[in-house]
């Protein structure tokens, strides 16, 4: 029993930090859209989502429950498996960089202090006494790669296949427009991102997100938005692009092609796209602060 858990302990840590690393940054896309809504409501004179739990903090669980319970309609002369496969390629090219964001620093002894608290409860006090010694050296980076920065470019661009197919596979003119435009835009954008990291691999000489981290650290000075102000500017530009918000919502012009590549989707698929969405905001603003 001893050796099946220290020969599957790695896997287990491994799996547990991404589903709570998964878990967390769904969480702060959901309260994103919240906050994004309220700021809205504030902006144009409104009270924004205020009814579910206390000053509306619950809405995005109620919004959850909604698209869960909707009905889920879908064109007849849809691709069906093309269809249903589209937002799930969105939304896992979405979450995959998760593993290579850098969370923080490296914990020497995350469990030493806990040990001597609880001792006494014969479980729990096993359990954490059995784990501490394991959990020396807890790096908050899931997966350690050296090319992070290339693994983070390489995995967004495919997400752009997820669109495509959600736009052809839908039988509708409107979606195949924006389809197209998104993939189009998200392609040429993609040029421009690359070249404005290129000075700051440069700096850093390294694609490793936490070696980069390591090479600004001491003072403000040796931020790389300083030397590469330009590259900045430019990231910035092509990570709007990148994430269709305002305004490069081309491929979204309501008064022209409805809602995009999304117009046939509705209820839990629907969700998945939004929420792919957002998460590749999370994405950019990630790799922004760390590399500037």
């Amino acid at each position: 029993m001893e050796s099946i858990l220290e020969t599957s302990f790695p896997f287990i840590v491994i799996s547990v930090a991404i589903l709570l690393a998964f878990q967390g940054v769904l969480m702060i896309v959901a309260y994103t859209v919240l906050a994004e809504r309220k700021i809205l409501g504030w902006i144009q004179g409104r009270i924004g989502p205020n009814r579910v739990g206390p000053w509306g903090l619950l809405q995005p669980f109620a919004d959850l429950f909604k698209f869960i319970f909707k009905e889920d309609i879908v064109p007849d002369k849809s691709t069906k498996f093309i269809y249903f496969l589209a937002p799930f390629v969105a939304l896992t090219c979405a979450l995959m960089p998760i593993v290579v964001y850098p969370f923080g620093p490296k914990i020497d002894d995350p469990l030493g202090s806990l040990v001597p608290m609880v001792e006494g409860i014969p479980l729990l006090g096993a359990a954490v006494a059995w784990l501490a010694p394991r959990a020396m050296d807890m790096p908050l980076t899931i997966a350690r790669i050296d090319v992070g920065v290339l693994y983070i470019l390489a995995i967004t661009s495919v997400g752009v296949y997820g669109i495509a197919l959600a736009g052809w596979s839908s039988n509708s003119k409107y979606s195949l427009l924006g389809g197209l435009r998104s993939s189009a835009q998200m392609i040429s954008y993609e040029l421009a991102m690359g070249a404005s990291i290129i000075g700051v691999v440069l700096l850093a000489g390294s694609l490793n997100l936490n070696e980069i981290i390591q090479a600004q650290i001491d003072s403000p000075f040796r931020w790389f938005i300083i030397p590469q102000f330009i590259g900045f500017f430019v990231f910035l530009i092509a990570a709007f692009a990148e994430t269709n918000r305002v305004p490069f919502d081309l491929p979204e012009a309501e008064t022209e092609i409805v809602a995009g590549f999304h117009t046939e989707y509705s209820a839990l698929k629907f969700a998945l796209f939004f929420m792919a969405e957002y998460v590749n905001m999370f994405t950019v603003s990630v790799l922004g602060t760390v590399l500037f």
